[in-house]
């Protein structure tokens, strides 16, 4: 801007001067015309004074031309005369012989003569060799005719020169003044563009300053909603008229099976998310510039998904638009994946329907014995003692199945405070589960095979492992023959410590292995029943198994037995 303004002023300064320049020179020119103007009539004048001193006769008779020559050989003039012949020689000259000069016939001052009665010209002499002013009258008879030409003549210096001899101080105090303006306008504009430079660059500091603000602060709301958009927990798409993908993030990209990563603008809405409920949601929101809630079910891979959404337009009419572009405005999208949430709510309902249903049978089997004694006392005392054994069968039922609800509750509980996780060897643990059941195993003829290196370590809640362990062990016992065995087998592998619970019972069917973790699951309901099973003890397992940062997994075909096995995070050996 520094260098701007001083170019700015210096160019001014150079206008100025050069029109001063024209401007003098202009002037001059005009006074130099004045002067030749002035000299040139000056002359006009002269001559015509002594064209009425100059017979015709001298033109004709030599004796009175030389007459008259002497008559003006004797004045004191400061003119030159000549006497030009009518057809151009040279009779009479006063600075020179007119018998050496050449023929006057071309001269323009002779030829205007001629034709006007007068003429004038500047020129440079052949004679003289100086820069002359002429003038010349034409010497006409009575009767008007022609007879020659009377010139007189005079150096006259050029108005340049003779300007230059008088004005010099004039010029060179003009030039003072001149170099002064501009020394005074150079140091002015300096002042003034050192003025104008320090405001400007302040405004253009402080304007500066301001755009970089704000254009950090768009930045940085920029990220803020970039952040907010790409971490958003519901699926969030902008589609155009023509309903192509302009921006979707990345939630919604992974709720559809596609690569976050991956540029999803401009591809068709029905190719992203093969739904046609979606499409024809986006396309009533585009046609009536109404928003809509919205509910939508995908099959994707055998499953559902489930989805609740809202739809509006991505931009509000234009009132001042041409018709034909009312309504192309786009559709935004944003939908919540439900699936997990009608799932929990499948599993609550079938949660209390089988609580329900497990505690139905007892409660009524209870009631019917009690109402029986009541109503009908048996009079064998054995009946009723069998009568009484049914109902605490029961009742020890309902207390099973509300000790295995109790501890579900228990290991659900995300509020729970625990004490840490203790670092216990696995041999003592896995001993007091099968010492647990060694009753029930003996009563069966079934045989514990126990594998575990006495080195292995575990962290973990010793009680609540113990118990998945009872359980597992309980399960495998009920559902073996008489006589069978029971492997337990403890090892590392790939960075995890199993512990396989393994039996050669009964087995599970193939369409059942991913159920058997449920709550109230049974393969066989009337067997598990019978076997005194809550249908909860797996489900117990697999919360103690992630409690424990592990998981449970089940291999079985019917009729050829299971293992379950728990694998856990390994630790250093002992």
């Amino acid at each position: 801007m520094k260098g701007f303004l001083k170019n700015e002023f210096a160019i001014v300064a150079a206008a100025g001067l050069i029109v001063s320049m024209y401007f003098i020179a202009g002037v001059l020119a005009f006074a130099n015309r004045q002067y030749n103007d002035i000299n040139t009539r000056n002359m006009e004048e002269a001559v015509k004074t002594l064209k009425n001193f100059t017979p015709v006769e001298i033109f004709k008779d030599p004796a009175a031309a030389e007459e008259w020559a002497s008559h003006f050989a004797n004045l004191q003039t400061p003119y030159r005369i000549t006497l030009i012949s009518r057809n151009g020689k040279v009779i009479f000259d006063t600075d020179a012989d007119s018998a050496a000069m050449e023929d006057h016939l071309d001269r323009p001052e002779f030829q205007d003569a001629v034709t006007q009665g007068t003429g004038t010209a500047i020129r440079r002499s052949v004679t003289m060799g100086r820069r002359m002013l002429y003038a010349a009258a034409a010497i006409t008879d009575s009767n008007n005719h022609f007879a020659g030409t009377l010139r007189i003549s005079r150096e006259v210096p050029a108005f340049y020169s003779r300007l230059l001899s008088s004005a010099i101080p004039f010029l060179a105090a003009g030039l003072f003044i001149i170099i002064g303006a501009c020394l005074g306008a150079y140091r002015f504009s300096r002042r003034v563009s050192h003025s104008l430079e320090t405001k400007l660059n302040a405004e253009l500091d402080k304007k500066d300053r301001e755009l970089r603000i704000k254009i950090e602060e768009a930045e940085t709301e920029g990220r803020y909603r970039a952040a907010i958009f790409n971490s958003m927990f519901e699926g969030v798409i902008a589609l155009d008229s023509s309903l192509n993908i302009l921006l979707a993030n990345p939630r919604l990209c992974s709720l559809f099976g596609f690569d976050k990563e991956k540029n999803v603008r401009g591809i068709p809405l029905i190719e992203f998310s093969h739904s046609t409920e979606l499409e024809e949601a986006a396309r009533s929101v585009i046609a009536t510039g109404q928003p809509c809630e919205l509910a939508i079910t995908r099959y994707v891979a055998g499953s559902e998904q489930h989805f609740q959404g809202f739809a509006a337009p991505l931009q509000a009419q234009q009132p001042d638009a041409p018709e034909a572009e009312q309504g192309r405005g786009g559709v935004v999208l944003v939908l919540r994946d439900i699936s997990r949430l009608l799932k929990l709510e499948q599993v609550r309902k079938d949660f209390a329907a089988n609580v329900s249903h497990e505690l139905r049978t007892p409660i009524q089997v209870i009631q019917g014995f009690a109402e029986t004694i009541l109503d009908s006392p048996p009079e064998d005392a054995e009946q009723l003692r069998h009568f009484a054994q049914i109902i605490k069968k029961n009742a020890q039922s309902m207390e099973n199945i509300t000790n295995d609800l109790l501890t579900l509750v228990s290991l659900e509980d995300k509020t729970a405070v625990r004490p840490p996780l203790e670092k216990t060897p696995l041999s003592p643990l896995i001993n007091e589960a099968a010492d647990a059941l060694a009753i029930s195993a003996r009563n069966k003829k079934i045989a514990i095979s126990i594998s575990c290196p006495s080195n292995l370590v575990i962290h973990a809640y010793s009680s609540l492992f113990v118990q998945a362990l009872v359980n597992l062990l309980d399960n495998a016992i009920k559902y073996s023959e008489e006589g069978s065995k029971i492997w337990v087998k403890a090892f590392q592998k790939n960075g995890s410590l199993l512990i396989e619970v393994k039996d050669t019972g009964i087995g599970i069917p193939a369409k059942h292995i991913d159920r058997i973790f449920e709550r109230f699951y049974r393969v066989d309901r009337a067997r598990s029943r019978e076997a005194g099973g809550t249908g909860l003890g797996l489900s117990i397992v697999r919360h103690i198994a992630l409690l424990h940062r592990g998981t449970v997994e089940a291999e079985s075909h019917a009729g050829e037995g299971s293992t379950f096995r728990l694998r856990l995070p390994a630790l250093a050996k002992l």
